[in-house]
């Protein structure tokens, strides 16, 4: 029986470093690079029972067959383009924490104005957005205010039409309001 190869990207937050996992029949293969140049194979890799792996396949243990079906020369071309995709998201972050920070900046100057709370929706829109597991306490963190501040800001925000809302989704949208008031501070700037 052919298996197709699965393959998937994930960075891991607990070492200095990612992960590419291939599946091979009822195995994962995980392999493990250090951050920077890539110029190998992977420094780590490990074999485990995929979820929902036939139990018969499972007991027989893994087979020199899953090992020669391993795609390494892939696999290696993937971890190449990774580096770029953390640097890319390194650039969200730092981008989101400076966008956090002119909002903070806007509430000391302004208090609870119109355009910190366009700068507001917009940032955390944009943390959802990224994928943050956690925008609000990321928020207060950078705006240097307690997570229940920021979720009563935001609520303001949604109820005076800067943030509105999408079904089923964490975060929000940007709305038009929150456009033209960005588009506004933009070009005094300027």
């Amino acid at each position: 029986m052919d298996h197709p190869v699965v393959y998937g990207v994930g960075m891991r937050e607990d070492e200095s470093g990612f992960e590419i996992t291939q599946q091979q029949g009822g195995w994962v293969i995980r392999m493990w690079w250090p951050v920077g140049p890539i110029t190998g194979g992977p420094q780590r890799m490990t074999v485990e029972p995929a979820e929902g792996a036939e139990p018969r396949d499972v007991v027989r243990g893994i087979s020199t067959t899953v090992l020669r079906r391993l795609d390494l020369a892939a696999a290696v071309n993937l971890a190449k383009k990774a580096p770029k995709a953390q640097e890319t998201l390194e650039d969200v972050t730092r981008s989101l924490d400076a966008s956090g920070e002119a909002a903070g900046r806007l509430l000391a100057a302004e208090g609870v104005s119109e355009r910190y709370l366009a700068m507001l929706a917009a940032t955390y829109a944009a943390m959802a957005e990224s994928g943050a597991p956690a925008p609000v306490p990321w928020l207060a963190r950078l705006i240097e205010r307690r997570p229940e501040t920021i979720k009563d800001h935001l609520k303001k925000a949604r109820r005076d039409g800067y943030l509105g809302t999408v079904a089923g989704k964490a975060g929000g949208e940007v709305t038009d309001k929150t456009r033209a008031a960005l588009k506004s501070m933009a070009s005094a700037e300027s």
